[in-house]
């Protein structure tokens, strides 16, 4: 029982660490980005679960768990996308488009 626990803790880690890079590649991507406190947590622990659901799913060690905690929302985006086939899960706004 230990041993899932550290599964599931280096999931769960890796979904945050996901989440972080995504956060910071915004922010520096677009200008006057806002930030909102609520949100930004409940995004990380939302990374945090998938991160952890993908490594309970692919059973391994802790680091394989933390790698697949990482990829986790990715996979899960691109097999979204495929079923949808759509290239992005984000549509523009019409403004942005003209």
């Amino acid at each position: 029982m230990p041993y899932a626990i550290s599964i599931l803790i280096a999931g769960f880690g890796g979904g945050i660490v996901r989440g972080l890079v995504g956060f910071i590649k915004h922010q520096y991507s677009y200008k006057n980005v806002g930030f909102n406190l609520p949100y930004f947590f409940v995004m990380m622990f939302l990374s945090g679960v998938v991160g952890m659901l993908t490594a309970y799913v692919f059973d391994g060690n802790p680091a394989f768990a933390f790698i697949v905690g990482y990829a986790g929302g990715d996979f899960i985006e691109n097999v979204y996308k495929t079923i949808l086939k759509k290239p992005s899960l984000y549509q523009l706004p019409v403004d942005i488009i003209k």
